[in-house]
């Protein structure tokens, strides 16, 4: 069968894969991660994939269409997030119309959340593959080549909500977790075939990067964590030892250029007996010659980073989200302030950056805690930092508790973000409005980026390591646009 895998057009450099999708202040673009897994399991089930990155590439639908050429698509496969919901719908019947004869399948974390929903908005879409959807698109494949679109083969396909012919929608039964992810082919070999790894960039990582996963799932129950809670579960599901191993070296062999590998695991460092094992096995093949950062809770211990920096870990990228010890136990966080100075202290001992993440308007934000929460940020005083305001996406516990307390001021998707693109909000309690969280970022990033101090440490850290002016300076660059100017007009 013949699948077009596409990222769709919507804002130039649109992060749709990110857990907040966005237009980033720091020209930050993330690769289309889940997608391209998906793309290399169908290729490896004997399918022809066409894989494009629209936001990416800067390519429109007829761009698309004229590249594809002789390549008529007999299923294709469209990502998708809330904030452009409606554009990857449009995307959608516009390929429809250049392609009648194809089968539709949106995937991702909107349409895992409101897949009924999703396919209400226009008749022209076929499907939706709602959670993990790699075995899904599978078995949709192979239905479609062996039995067309006959409904009663259809509702066989876990994991799937369809349209039949009459027009009637049916949703089926959930799709239990894929258990082996060493049976999925490696991510970076997708990356190799069909994208251009430059348009790439992480903010806080070295350029270019590669990024993939070790484990999917995530132990921890945050309220507002959107991927866990719509599209992989919170068990921890691992790939082998090996596996990751040799994806370093096939990287490290492949990619010449490569400058850094991301570790996109919700929390890698869930199981620390684990990264521990990893980095000696990184250290004693080799693997560990390109640097590598990852996600990570604030609850590592000293000597296991220490054993991970000389593995070549060089970030851990947090969310701390708030320097309220009665916020944090409201979103479920399962951490104290004080882990979260202890922790930041030995990752600077260790010799391991830290990208800290800020969210505000959680529950029981007030304009104190806001203050709060800046000050905490100066004073543990991370690499960088990001200030955003609270995204409640469908299919969190967030979402129904600020909905079902009446503080969600719009159900208009288009509202998650600024005319720019960038974060905004559309969560307003009794203390503080969306458009004063807003605010409160704009200025929590001017203040803690324009301090003399601070400024003078990345002066420092030009000259002292070279090897992170590149992505100092062309980070620097993007942001002060948007740190000089207003964002809160949506």
């Amino acid at each position: 069968m013949k699948i077009l895998a596409l990222n769709p057009p919507f804002l130039p450099k649109f992060s749709r894969e990110s857990r907040s999708p966005a237009v980033t202040r720091s020209g930050t673009l993330y690769y289309p991660m889940w997608l391209c897994y998906a793309a290399g399991y169908l290729e490896k089930a004997g399918h022809d994939i066409e894989l494009f990155d629209a936001p990416a590439s800067g390519l429109s639908v007829e761009e698309i269409t004229a590249a594809l050429g002789e390549f008529v698509p007999d299923m294709i496969v469209l990502d998708t997030s809330t904030p452009s919901i409606y554009n990857d719908v449009e995307v959608g019947e516009a390929l429809k119309r250049a392609y009648p004869g194809t089968f539709i399948v949106l995937v991702g974390v909107h349409v895992s959340a409101l897949p009924l929903e999703t396919l209400s908005l226009s008749p022209q879409i076929d499907s939706a593959a709602f959670g993990e959807y790699d075995e899904t698109l599978k078995e949709l494949a192979s239905v479609l080549t062996e039995s067309g679109r006959d409904a009663q083969a259809l509702l066989k396909v876990r994991g799937l909500a369809f349209r039949d012919s009459e027009g009637a929608v049916h949703k089926n039964d959930s799709r239990p977790f894929m258990e082996n992810l060493d049976d999925i082919p490696f991510v970076s070999q997708v990356y190799h075939r069909h994208l251009d790894i430059k348009p790439y960039f992480y903010g806080h990582s070295r350029h270019p990067i590669v990024t993939l996963v070790t484990g999917r799932g995530c132990p921890f129950r945050c309220t507002y964590c959107v991927v866990p809670q719509t599209l992989q579960g919170h068990k921890y599901r691992k790939r082998s030892i090996e596996s990751i191993v040799q994806e370093f070296l096939y990287i490290r062999d492949n990619f010449p250029d490569v400058k850094e590998i991301m570790i996109e695991d919700d929390t890698l460092t869930a199981d620390k007996k684990r990264c521990r094992e990893l980095s000696e096995a990184l250290i004693a093949t080799g693997g560990h010659r390109i640097p590598w950062s990852a996600n990570s809770r604030a609850d590592v211990d000293y000597d296991t980073m220490c054993l991970m920096r000389k593995a070549g870990c060089r970030l851990f990228c947090v969310g701390f989200e708030s320097g309220e010890q009665s916020i944090l136990d409201n979103i479920e966080k399962s951490i104290t302030l004080e882990k979260i100075s202890d922790f930041t202290q030995n990752a600077r001992k260790a010799g391991i950056l830290v990208h800290g993440c800020f969210m505000v308007g959680n529950r029981g934000e007030t304009g104190e805690t806001l203050e709060k929460t800046l000050k905490f940020a100066k004073e543990i005083n991370p690499d960088t930092a990001q200030f955003y305001p609270i995204m409640v996406y469908p299919g969190t516990s967030d979402y129904e508790y600020f909905k079902e307390k009446g503080w969600i001021v719009s159900d208009d998707f288009r509202k998650w973000l600024t005319s720019d693109g960038l974060h905004s909000s559309v969560v307003s309690n009794p203390s503080l409005t969306y458009e004063e969280l807003v605010k409160f970022c704009d200025r929590a990033r001017k203040e803690f980026y324009l301090r003399p101090a601070y400024l003078f440490s990345k002066l420092k850290q030009v000259f002292a390591y070279p090897q992170e002016a590149k992505r100092i300076i062309k980070a620097g660059f993007t942001f002060i646009k948007y740190l000089l100017k207003r964002t809160d007009k949506t």
